[in-house]
């Protein structure tokens, strides 16, 4: 018998399809839920069933969630998958699937909230004897914010309560600059999250950004499976990630890990989740935990033979978590965004030619195909690059590789940055930290070499193709003509070959 007989997947993009092929591999029928800009999304065509939500803001499809919860009982859905953004992180939206009897493949509403403020994820991480970040958690105000940043010492940073995805955070380096930057992470956190609590951290130097990835069950058991470099990020948003961290030590690697479980303990956590360090000269500090699949969960997968969207799908059913594999080889993954490389604002269009990267070791998390519409209405992110190898050198030449080979035509992306990235000096020998992008970009932009060469392969792409010499690329948008699909209440059986 399938764990779940039919399984919403609440989301859009690579992790609805993503998490759509394991099911459907578990023999659990599955359901896509679509906004009117998604409605010939290639999610939308491999589940099982599809019912059109309307709108094409997030707000009115993906995260109205009596929207949402409408579908799945329509249906009569027995679990649902929220993948990550959007409601994953909603512990009023958690809750309401459980009291629905809809299994909710995920912590605890409980988790989810006492994890998502951040002041009270630092209490009970202070608690459960995970290390902290010097700061001060409670009672800000003008006085006591002054006095704790003079002892912490300068530079400090604050960071809202409720925040996420880099919003709310200032860095302060004196102390005239504190109190108009605690006006601006207030106002910030206020529009961003409807909450204005901030709280205030010492401002690590030449800090990592390394996580673990941890599984837990309904039992009490809990396990991880190492950890992720996360360091290479602009405004706070990741864009190449590996695994493991060349940083840390065996014994480091032990502690790092045994702090996550112990967290996780202690708010009673299920499912995969995903605790966040700073790590700098040879300590490590508590940031936050996500309560969620994180977008970078591949390069675990790869590393340790696993799929996790299985082993969730596993916990919430009630089985126990399994002991992770050991660990092979070295994993590299680089996020494709719809981004203009040179000044990283969004690119809008449509993609009108596409040849995707291959060979050994390589891995294509995406839902791209010819005809897509990039539009304004959601995350810039288009495919996920995802490489695994021996070591690490051949990680990053493969990588490499494979970002050359990767075609988009259509709207610019973030490629080149990557690429240059993996080029320079100091991520090739491993010494690096969250400033990394600065950095080069500041020595050196992104290198006009990289884009002439990635567009002048683009433009012989394209000439190629018209000439109908580019044998084996995907030319004319041949997509077929989806099903009518039902607006809600109205659903149609899609494609699935008989069992």
């Amino acid at each position: 018998m399938p764990l779940f007989r039919r399984l919403l997947v609440a989301n859009r993009g690579e992790i609805a399809l993503r998490v759509i092929r394991t099911a459907q591999e578990l023999g659990i029928e599955t359901v896509a839920i679509y906004s009117e800009p998604d409605r010939h999304a290639l999610h939308v065509r491999r589940a099982d069933y599809a019912v059109a939500l309307g709108g094409e803001a997030a707000r009115d499809s993906y995260l109205d969630a009596d929207k949402v919860l409408a579908a799945a009982e329509s249906l009569e859905c027995d679990a649902l998958h929220p993948g990550y953004g959007f409601l994953s992180e909603n512990a009023g939206f958690a809750r309401a699937c459980a009291e629905r009897g809809i299994a909710f493949v995920g912590p605890p509403a409980e988790a989810i909230k006492s994890m998502g403020d951040k002041v009270e994820a630092r209490r009970i991480a202070a608690e459960a004897g995970v290390p902290l970040v010097p700061g001060l958690q409670e009672d800000i105000d003008a006085q006591r914010l002054a006095a704790a940043a003079a002892e912490i010492g300068y530079p400090v940073m604050l960071k809202a309560a409720a925040g996420g995805g880099g919003k709310g955070i200032r860095i302060v380096n004196d102390e005239a600059g504190l109190l108009p930057a605690l006006e601006l992470a207030q106002a910030e956190a206020r529009s961003s999250f409807g909450d204005d609590r901030v709280y205030l951290e010492k401002f690590v130097t030449r800090p990592r950004h390394v996580e673990i990835q941890l599984m837990a069950d309904q039992h009490g058991g809990v396990v991880y499976y190492g950890e992720r470099e996360c360091s290479v990020q602009r405004r706070h948003q990741k864009l190449v990630e590996e695994s493991p961290c060349v940083a840390l030590t065996p014994e480091l690697r032990a502690r790092m890990g045994e702090a996550a479980c112990d967290l996780a303990r202690a708010v009673d956590y299920v499912g995969a989740g995903t605790v966040e360090f700073l790590y700098s000269e040879g300590e490590f500090y508590f940031l936050e935990m996500n309560t969620r699949l994180q977008v970078e969960h591949p390069i675990t997968e790869v590393r340790f033979d696993v799929d996790l969207v299985e082993e969730q799908l596993r916990v919430a059913a009630g089985e126990h978590v399994r002991p992770p594999q050991t660990p092979r080889g070295h994993a590299i993954e680089v996020r494709v965004n719809a981004e203009d490389p040179a000044t990283f604002f969004p690119s809008l269009g449509e993609v009108t030619r596409l040849s995707n990267p291959g060979g050994a070791g390589v891995r294509l998390d995406s839902a791209l195909h010819v005809g897509l519409e990039v539009t304004p209405h959601y995350d810039s992110m288009l495919a996920k690059l995802i490489v695994h190898a021996a070591d690490r050198d051949h990680a990053i030449a493969r990588c490499e590789r494979a970002l050359r080979e990767f075609r988009i035509v259509g709207v610019a992306t973030s490629m080149p940055v990557a690429l240059h990235t993996l080029r320079s000096e100091e991520f090739r020998c491993g010494d690096y930290d969250t400033g990394i992008l600065e950095r080069i970009d500041r020595k050196t932009p992104v290198e006009r070499h990289d884009l002439i060469m990635m567009a002048a392969a683009a433009a012989r792409f394209l000439a190629n193709e018209r000439a109908g010499t580019a044998a084996g690329f995907e030319g004319k948008d041949r997509r077929q003509e989806p099903p009518r699909w039902a607006m809600l209440g109205r659903v149609e059986r899609v494609g699935r070959m008989p069992r």
